[in-house]
């Protein structure tokens, strides 16, 4: 499985073109892609969706919070702050929920890069 954020699936959605969008359709054909709690929040909450991503997103496999996971989450988010790097949280639980999970992330986000730098985040 992989992974996909908020802005790589609005991307996608928009037909947009780009690494990231190919990477989600690549993920689609596969029926090899899943996506952070989180990021269904956002999706869903997003005034200018589509009826057609809506019905798509909600069949998405939703990656599991394990036990610790909010800690962890905190953790990593406090450590980033203090080397002065920007750790949103919304970011910080799409990074953790795919390093508990063992899983790629789809983004065109380049603020995830500090995750994957200092805390194990695997980027696609």
């Amino acid at each position: 499985m992989i992974a996909a954020d908020t802005s790589a699936l609005s991307s996608y959605f928009k037909g947009e073109a780009g690494r990231a969008v190919d990477l989600v359709h690549s993920a689609l054909l596969g029926n090899n892609i899943c996506i952070p709690p989180v990021v269904l929040t956002e999706l869903l909450s997003d005034p200018l969706a589509q009826a057609q991503m809506e019905e798509t997103v909600v069949g998405f496999p939703l990656l599991s919070l394990l036990e610790g996971y909010w800690e962890r989450a905190g953790h990593n988010r406090r450590l980033l702050l203090q080397m002065g790097l920007k750790a949103k949280t919304a970011d910080t639980l799409v990074a953790q929920v795919c390093i508990d999970n063992d899983v790629l992330l789809i983004t065109r986000d380049p603020d995830f890069r500090h995750f994957a730098k200092h805390c194990g985040l695997k980027l696609a």
